[in-house]
This record gives C-alpha cells, structure tokens and sequence, in this order.
C-alpha cells in the first residue's frame, strides 16, 4: 500500500446530528456490545459443548458467533471511548486497519451466509446425499475460500482508498474510518476510486445475493413438495433464523453503499444498527428459534448453576 499522505492521524466527529447525547449513547452501547459477546459466545459454547451439535450446519453457525463477535469488535471500542469524552483521534495507520478489518469481516460473514444457505439446500433438497456432499473437507474448503474472498475484497478497498493523497482536512464526518466518510478528504479526485468500491461491494453483494436466492428458491419448491403440514413447518423452521438475518445483514449494504444521494444521518444509523445490534440479534434468533441450541444453552446454564452454589 503506498502512502503519499502527510497526515498523521484522523478525528472521528462521531454521529451526525447527535451533539449531546453522548452520555446516553455511551450508556446504550456499553450495554449493548458486552450483550453482544456474552450472546455469541454463549452459542460457542454450546455448539462446542454438544455432541449432537458437531454438524455442518453447526459448525458453519459457530463461526458465525465467530464472526459476530470480531465484527462490533472493530468499532464500539473506539466508538465507545469517543462517547466517554475521551480522544477521538485515530492515527492514519489505525483508520486503514479498521478500514481493511470491517470489510474483510463483513465480506467473509456474507460468503458464510451464502455457504449457510447452500448446506440448507443440501440437507433438504439431497438429505440422503447430505453427509457425502458436506463432508468436514468440503466444509472446511467453503470457510477457507469465504476467508479468501474477504480478505481479497478488503485489501482491494484498502489499497485504493489510501493511495490517494490526504494532506488535510482530518475531520471524518462518522464514527469510524469507512470508504463513504474517508474519501471526501483526499486532495486528489476520488471519483474513480468511489466507482471501484461501489462497484467491488455491489458485484460481492449482488453475487452472494443470488447464490443465496438460488439456494432457497430450490428449498422453496421441496418444501411445497412436502404432503404434510408438520413436515413442512419442521423443514422450514430450519430455514427462517437464517432467512432473517440474512435480510438483516443485506440491507443495509443496499442503503450505505449503492444508493446515490449519500445521507450522513441515515448512514451512520443503518451501519450503527448493523454493526452492533445485527451481532447481538443473530444470537438472539439462532438461540430462542432453535431447539437444539436451547437446549444446550439450558444445559450449559444448569452445570454454572450447580457449580456456583457448591
């Protein structure tokens, strides 16, 4: 990555239009993110800890918490100690880092959720083929090649938003280092590399988002195949947890990053939605919609529980 900036470091001016409220906001979001990786960490456990959990479908979601857990991880800390009034300067080589690790985390939970989706089609369209189709081999080649697909697309975005000169302003207009709110403080035309990222995130997006439609266009049909009522709810109650927060991680991808009149407001709200809530969601839908996973979190809390009062 080249560098022909010479600034030093950057200062993140937080949420637009949200003067005042940072004593509120620190409060909301000091509850919010420990949830947050109390909630994931939870369904680790109980995925590690459960035998009759060591499945694809299984394995593929505990990276999920994984995933849910790196991802806030990137943000509320810094976000958070701007909210308690301390330091909101972030140096040039911490904006690139956080820049570089929001995207390559973003972009490796979309691949998982395409590959989530594809082992859905698999259990229900070829159940009697699914063990042979989704071997540990083949599960752990899918994750690989998810990790390297989002490691190829941050370094991309990476590489050409900080090869552009920024030698002052420093101000960022959000609360942490994004393409959107980096951009507009080069002292060079960003036009190009503006129509790179969109195009980057929206081929990455638009491609996941019809591998994903693909998948459960096909679950669809076998579900409507199936004669009986409960055998229907049964398949597609293994779907809707996943078909939730799928909606919940695309959206807001279509509102920050491919609509054409940028609203600082809106997208800090969307983004502040999906980087912190999203995760704690997740845990929330996977944990209280699936039996299983209830039951090993009920199992879990029963041995603390007993331990506890020994």
């Amino acid at each position: 990555m080249r560098n022909h900036t010479e600034l030093k470091e950057f200062i993140l001016l937080g949420i637009p239009q949200t003067e005042g409220l940072e004593t509120v906001l620190l409060v909301i979001f000091s509850f919010i993110y420990p949830l947050t990786l109390l909630g994931n960490l939870l369904i680790l456990l109980a995925i590690v800890s459960s035998s009759t959990l060591h499945t694809p479908m299984y394995f593929f979601l505990g990276l999920l918490s994984i995933m849910d857990m790196l991802f806030p991880s990137v943000l509320c800390p810094k976000m958070l100690v701007c909210f308690s009034g301390q330091s909101r300067a972030i140096s040039y080589k911490g904006c690139a880092v956080q820049l570089f690790f929001y995207h390559f985390l973003g972009s490796t939970e979309g691949c998982l959720y395409s590959v989530m989706a594809y082992d859905r089609f698999v259990a229900i369209c070829h159940p009697l083929r699914y063990k042979l189709i989704m071997r540990p081999g083949v599960c752990v080649g899918f994750v690989m090649a998810a990790w390297l697909v989002g490691c190829l697309q941050a370094t991309i975005l990476t590489s050409f938003t900080f090869q552009l000169p920024y030698c002052g302003p420093n101000r960022v207009d959000h609360f942490f280092c994004d393409i959107p709110a980096v951009l507009p403080l080069a002292c060079a035309d960003s036009s190009s590399v503006q129509g790179v990222a969109s195009t980057s995130i929206g081929f990455l997006a638009l491609m996941l988002w019809l591998s994903i439609c693909a998948s459960y266009t096909c679950i669809g049909i076998a579900i409507l195949r199936i004669h009986s009522a409960e055998g229907r709810q049964k398949a597609f109650s293994t779907c809707s947890a996943h078909l939730i927060a799928i909606l919940c991680a695309f959206g807001p991808i279509i509102i920050v990053y491919l609509h054409c009149t940028p609203n600082p407001l809106l997208d800090a709200t969307v983004q502040l939605l999906n980087n912190t809530v999203s995760p704690m969601l997740n845990s929330l839908i996977y944990s209280l919609r699936n039996k299983e996973v209830k039951s090993s979190l009920k199992r879990i809390c029963h041995n603390v529980v007993f331990i506890v009062l020994q």
